[in-house]
This record gives C-alpha cells, structure tokens and sequence, in this order.
C-alpha cells in the first residue's frame, strides 16, 4: 500500500498535468500545429499513467494510458481537427479529472466508484479511436491509419519505439524527488520509479540489471542523494541513449555506481566522487583535502604523469 505522502505527492502532480491537458484540448487545433505544444500533452498524460502504475492505481493508469496513446497518434500523424475530436478528448480527460477527485476525496477511490467511471468512459474511448481512424483514412489511407493501430498496442516485442522518451520523463521526476529531504519515504518512491523503469525496459536484460543496481545504491541508506543523484541519473540517461541506438548493446553498470551498493556507514567521510574532467576533479577535491594532502596528491599527479 503506497504511503499517504506518496499518493498526495501524486494526486498534486497530477492536478497539474491535469491542467495542462485541459488548456492544451480547449484549442486542440492550435495544438496540434505545434509539436511542443502536443508534445507537453504526450507527456502530461504519460506522466500520469506511470505515477498511476507505479501506486497501483489500474483505472487511472488505463485512462492516462488511453489519452497518452491517442496524443502519440496526433505527434506522429497529424489530423484534420474539428470540435467532435476536441470534444471527445475532453471527455476523455474529465473522466480523469473524476478519478483524481476520487482519489482524494474522503472515502479514496473505491472499486466500485473507479468501475462506474471506466464503464461511463470506455464507450467515449471506442468513439474517439473510431473518430481518429476516420480522419486518418481521410488524411492517408495506409499509412496514418496504419499507425492508429500500431500506437494502440498494449503489448510490445522489444523495447517500445518511444523508450528513451519515456526513461528521460521518469528519470526528470526522479531528479525532482532527489531534491527533497532524504528520507524513508522518498527512498520508496525513488526505488518505485526504479521497477516501472525496469518495466519499460523488461526485454532488455542489461537494462534489468543496470536499474536493478541502481535500485540497490538508492536502498543503501549511507549513500547521500548529492551522490545519487548524479551518478545515477547520468548512467541511467546514457543507457537508455546507447539501447535506443542499438536494442542488443550490453549495458555495464559502471565501478562507481557498483560502489555505491557496498558503501557502510561514514565511508563518504574518506571518500570523494569525482568526473574525470581535471577541472571538476580539482574542484571536488580542492575542499575535501588540506594543504598537505594536496601537495602530496600534486606530486603523486606528477609522478603518474612522466611514467
């Protein structure tokens, strides 16, 4: 059961997503024409759908889902739109919109009051993907068509075709999370973004490993978030990068980041996490060390250099 701080944290982050679907649909014909606009409602909706899985909140998580397909197919295969199609997703949004209310109503979203509102949605959903396979047979027959049914697959052999947009979506809300004070329960949630990116990367094994490893450097309560975060972060983002070039590309976890499961307590008193940029390295190393200590590094520096 998710923590009542998590589900608030949710239910917040999701009224704004949910603002930004509702000013983006009252004019869905601008929107459209353009693609940051359009993008933002992609991720909006695909934002809420991962928060949703990974709090297990299936009725939220379908209709996010839903709205995320749908907003994929306008990014990649733009449509004639007119006020059916605006309509349509607007309805589609308000069913959300109720869900979140639910949700954060008194009695919490119940099953039998998250069944009434998929039913009452579900026909609007059947409509709306109906609407669009028409304009899209109207714009072109095969291949926007084509696409509407692709983008609707639930289920994917490999990794899916928007991967690395989907781990920079889940790695930005795990830097906001890296901000907060350290805690139990922000190492719960930052462990939970770790299995719903292990999901999207599940045909992947050295992805698997990769989050995995992550995962345990996070769980291990000695390690800082000012050193998460970084190492972190930047491996995971450059994975997803490499995987997006090449799906069967292994993926190491790096030394620093196999560390990071094995620190004990007070072990970042004698340690120091450097880049291998000289200037970052003497600027993280400058204030750990006394004058001595640098000067006996200056010269071991020396020495390793005319070997």
């Amino acid at each position: 059961m998710a923590s009542e701080e998590i589900v608030r944290f949710f239910i917040e982050e999701g009224k704004e997503h949910l603002n930004t679907l509702e000013n983006g649909l009252l004019d869905l014909q601008a929107t459209v024409r353009d693609p940051e606009q359009i993008n933002e409602l992609f991720r909006a909706a695909h934002s809420v759908k991962g928060g949703a899985a990974m709090l297990g909140f299936s009725s939220i998580q379908k209709v996010a889902h839903r709205l995320e397909d749908y907003f994929k197919i306008l990014k990649d295969n733009p449509v004639g739109v007119d006020r059916k199609l605006e309509s349509l997703f607007l309805k589609g949004t308000d069913a959300l919109k109720e869900l979140l209310e639910l949700l954060q109503g008194p009695f919490g979203l119940r099953p039998e009051d998250a069944e009434r509102v998929m039913g009452d949605v579900e026909p609007i959903f059947a409509q709306l993907q109906s609407y669009l396979n028409q304009l899209a047979e109207g714009d072109a027959p095969t291949a926007a068509a084509g696409a509407v049914a692709s983008y609707l697959e639930l289920d994917e052999e490999g990794l899916p075709s928007n991967f690395t947009d989907r781990v920079l979506e889940m790695l930005r809300q795990m830097l906001q999370v890296f901000k907060q004070a350290e805690s139990d329960a922000t190492r719960q949630k930052l462990s939970s973004f770790c299995q719903h990116l292990q999901e999207i990367g599940s045909s992947s094994t050295s992805w698997k490993t990769l989050v995995e490893t992550v995962d345990r450097a996070i769980c291990n309560t000695h390690n800082p978030y000012r050193i998460l975060a970084p190492v972190s972060i930047v491996e995971l983002r450059q994975a997803s990068e490499r995987l997006d070039g090449d799906p069967d590309v292994e993926i190491t976890p790096s030394k620093s980041l196999q560390y990071l499961t094995e620190m004990e307590s007070g072990a970042w008193t004698d340690y120091v996490l450097v880049r291998t940029d000289p200037k970052a390295i003497a600027q993280s190393i400058g204030p750990a060390m006394d004058k001595p200590k640098l000067l006996k590094l200056a010269k071991l520096l020396y020495k390793a250099a005319q070997a």
